[in-house]
């Protein structure tokens, strides 16, 4: 099988000869009227959801409220705007500076970071490769040895070293439009980095915002699990007590023993949670778990924020940094479809080189020989299988970026109805609880009343008071579960941060170079 291309020079060719043709202008202007246009689709921008609800059946607008802190009722607001600096609705200072520390010393930002400037400079490579000339200068020297009987003529062999200086311009017409559309892909996908650095930017936000308000419950929840484990020793002190005076049996003894430790036993797991749980904050933040030393964080110093963003689907395919990122790689598996269709047309590569050539260093800049040429190339694959492969082949990598947007979106799409479902549960939870709170310290207050009045003893109180705080431990865990809710809905609207890709490929060029002289001031290149 042969794969070679046929290639059929121009008649462009020209050295130590007239510059009076008209023939390579005449070409130069041909191709340069065939460079307009592209070949390959140029690429849509996918249809938005039809879809203007989450969830097939209504979501309420507006939550529950319940009498405890944390327990607010809140709203969700169509078209409310989303602050760059979602987390500070949640009103903890604490946290702000945390995040802020975070976003300088992360090294998982930090490499978003390097992975988008990787990207923009690739962009900026090829664009300098292909949409200029390539200007080369060489300097050659070679020892020769000339025989005039070779030509037929008499005399003798001389050696000489011949010198040779010139400078060589290089150009390739984009006649398919196939440099284009490679700058195209090299363009979706400096714009997919820049989305997918946007997403690190906004999980790790919405991570330390879980991870802080996972630390303050577990903190009150070692806190309510003391407190009724210190209530199940005195109870259990007093049983044994009692069976000493013959009021109790042992069975009762051994019972209680069972139950105090059990308790003890979940105490430790909760701490170990809690130490996973700094552990993993103290990473987040940049550092290793063994230096420093992170604030605590307590329910306290958290406000449940009233109002909630409500982005409708047809606006979060545009804002979501995910889906942007996946719309981005559709566009560059479609510009590298280009690419492929470019390849099976006409290549044409120019080339020029002016020069001087002479016997010695010297004479090379003063009264050297000059020469120069002038060459075209035209190239048209003619029989090479590998070419209709290829652009099979990047076909079906459209068709693979084109079904993993379309499953990103569906993911999203279920994300917001989970988060917005959650909302809802979440929110009726809380209230159920914060009713069965009420009503167990309102127990606890009724049987202090009958133990000062002597109408109850002491083993019954204390029953009481470790139920009321069996059930503060549940409470605790719905009023986090609140909060964890609300940065995940911020989250699953996209953040605050929101910015088209870019389509102009000359404002990249333009935002690269200012980039470059920001870093050249900084001292870094």
């Amino acid at each position: 099988m042969d794969n070679t291309k046929v290639t059929r020079p121009l008649d462009m060719t020209r050295t130590r000869t007239s510059a009076g043709s008209i023939y390579p202008l005449a070409v130069l202007v041909f191709t340069g009227l065939l460079t307009s246009c592209a070949v390959g689709p140029d690429f849509q921008q996918p249809a938005a959801p039809e879809t203007s609800a989450y969830t097939a059946a209504p979501q309420p607008m507006q939550t529950v409220s319940a009498t405890t802190p944390l327990g607010g009722p809140q709203r969700l607001i169509e078209g409310m705007a989303i602050s760059d600096l979602w987390w500070h609705e949640l009103g903890s200072p604490k946290l702000d500076a945390l995040i802020d520390t975070a976003l300088q010393a992360s090294p998982t930002l930090a490499s978003a970071q390097a992975a988008s400037r990787q990207a923009y400079e690739l962009y900026a490579a090829h664009s300098g490769s292909t949409r200029y000339p390539q200007v080369d200068a060489a300097l050659n020297t070679q020892r020769q040895l000339s025989n005039p009987s070779a030509l037929g003529q008499v005399g003798e062999a001389q050696t000489f070293t011949l010198y040779n200086t010139s400078v060589g311009v290089h150009y390739q017409l984009d006649l398919a439009g196939g440099n284009r559309r490679a700058l195209e892909a090299l363009a979706a996908r400096a714009d997919y980095w820049r989305y997918q650095l946007a997403g690190t930017h906004l999980t790790l936000a919405a991570n330390i915002v879980t991870t802080a308000v996972t630390q303050a419950r577990l903190s009150a929840q070692i806190q309510a699990t003391e407190t009724i484990l210190s209530a199940q020793e005195e109870q259990l002190r007093l049983t044994r007590e009692r069976v000493r005076l013959g009021q109790a049996a042992v069975d009762e003894v051994l019972a209680l023993q069972t139950q105090v430790e059990q308790t003890r036993a979940g105490a430790p797991l909760l701490r170990q949670q809690r130490q996973q749980n700094e552990h993993l904050l103290v990473v987040l933040v940049g550092r290793a778990p063994g230096t420093g030393n992170l604030p605590a964080f307590t329910l306290n110093d958290f406000t449940l924020p009233s109002d909630l963003p409500l982005v409708v689907p047809s606006e979060l395919v545009r804002r979501r940094p995910d889906i942007q990122a996946a719309q981005a790689l559709l566009q560059a598996a479609n510009a590298e479809y280009g690419v492929a269709v470019a390849r099976l047309y006409p290549q044409i590569n120019l080339s020029a080189t002016l020069g001087s050539e002479a016997l010695t260093t010297g004479a090379l800049f003063g009264s050297g020989s000059a020469v120069w040429s002038l060459i075209g190339q035209l190239t048209q694959p003619l029989f090479n299988p590998g070419l209709p492969a290829e652009k099979r082949a990047a076909l079906a990598a459209f068709d693979a970026a084109a079904a993993n947007y379309q499953n990103i979106v569906l993911e999203s799409l279920r994300n917001v109805a989970d988060v917005m479902s959650a909302l809802d549960n979440d929110a009726q939870t809380l209230a159920a609880l914060a009713t069965a709170d009420a009503a167990a310290q309102g127990s606890v207050e009724s049987m202090q009343r009958q133990y000062a009045l002597g109408n109850a003893n002491s083993i019954q109180l204390l029953t009481v008071q470790q139920q009321a705080q069996q059930n503060r431990i549940n409470l605790i865990a719905a009023q986090a579960q609140r909060l964890i809710d609300s940065a995940a809905l911020y989250q699953a609207m996209g953040g605050g941060w929101m910015a088209p890709p870019v389509k102009d490929t000359r404002k990249l060029t333009a935002d690269i170079a200012i980039r470059r002289q920001y870093r050249m001031a900084a001292g870094v290149y």
